[in-house]
């Protein structure tokens, strides 16, 4: 929790919640590498990424996300998103991250998701 700009907790069922407020960009990116190591490292692979308060992704954020989904898998886990504005919905949808991540509107409808997995 060390920055006010991505956060974590804990939704139930072992599945966290990460929410990343701002730009996504080289400033935010090495946090979000970092936080979503730990929770990985910890066994945490069931993980909603809240992007609801994300108003830019940029091609570091987008590679660290992927990472964080391939490691999530790999424990048998899942790494989903939730909230994106239509902006980075154009974003995923360019570069085929839509087909790639399982994207919903909110954080209850992806903790469901991942709940019944």
């Amino acid at each position: 929790m060390s920055s006010m700009n991505i956060w974590q907790e804990s939704l139930g069922d072992e599945i966290w919640l990460v929410a990343i407020n701002g730009r996504l960009d080289q400033t935010l990116t090495p946090t979000l590498e970092q936080q979503l190591t730990v929770l990985l490292d910890d066994g945490k692979a069931r993980l909603v990424v809240d992007l609801s308060q994300t108003e830019y992704i940029n091609s570091g954020g987008l590679r660290t996300l992927v990472t964080g989904w391939r490691k999530a898998k790999q424990q048998e886990g899942n790494l989903v998103l939730c909230g994106l504005s239509g902006r980075l919905q154009e974003i995923f949808h360019m570069v085929g991250f839509d087909q790639l991540f399982q994207i919903y509107p909110s954080r209850q409808t992806a903790k469901a998701a991942l709940a019944n997995a």
